[in-house]
Formats: C-alpha cells, structure tokens, sequence
C-alpha cells in the first residue's frame, strides 16, 4: 500500500461507490491506464469489489466499484511485521442486505 495511485483509488472509493471514469475524473493526475492496472490490481486482490454493474439504456454496461477496507496498519518490529486490516462495514452491510433480501 506503499503505492501513491492506490491509495488515491481506494480513498476515491472508500465512502460511495464509484465508475472508473468518476475515478479517473477524481484523480486527474492517474493516467486511464494506470488506473485500470491499479483497479484490477485491487480487485484481484479482494481490496475493492464491484458493487453493482450498471445497464445504459444504450446496451453499455460499466461497473461501479467499491473499497472493503477501511483502514490498513502495518508495523514493523525486530524482524516482525504485523498487518491490521479494518473491514469497510458500510458495504459489507449492503452485501448481506442485498443476500439476505427477498425482492
């Protein structure tokens, strides 16, 4: 997470739900490619999901993605490293309303 363009990502997409091009639009300074790599690279990762794809009445489709973590802590101590991760609750409440749901 040492990453600068990573980090802008996923604070992008910490508190709402985001597009790519709200990303990109956000964090002008990220070039669409690099930002593609990095959004893929996250979700490969299981940092960020997408939480819900989108249909324009035009047939294209576009993905709006979100962060699963809220907080990440790394600490360094005498050959041990420990990591702490805070789940981002806001979404995985939505996931489980969304299974639990009969609609």
């Amino acid at each position: 997470m040492a990453d600068e363009d990573m980090i802008k990502v996923m604070d992008s997409i910490m508190d709402r739900s985001k597009s790519f091009n709200d990303i990109v639009a956000e964090n002008s300074n990220i070039s669409r490619t690099t930002a593609f790599r990095k959004i893929k690279w996250l979700l490969n990762e299981g940092l960020i999901i997408v939480d819900k794809i989108i249909l324009t009445p035009d047939g294209k489709k576009f993905s709006l993605y979100h962060s699963t973590l809220k907080a990440i802590n790394a600490k360094y101590e005498a050959n041990n490293v420990s990591v702490e991760a805070e789940p981002n609750f806001d979404i995985a409440k939505k996931w489980i309303e969304k299974f639990f749901s009969l609609d």
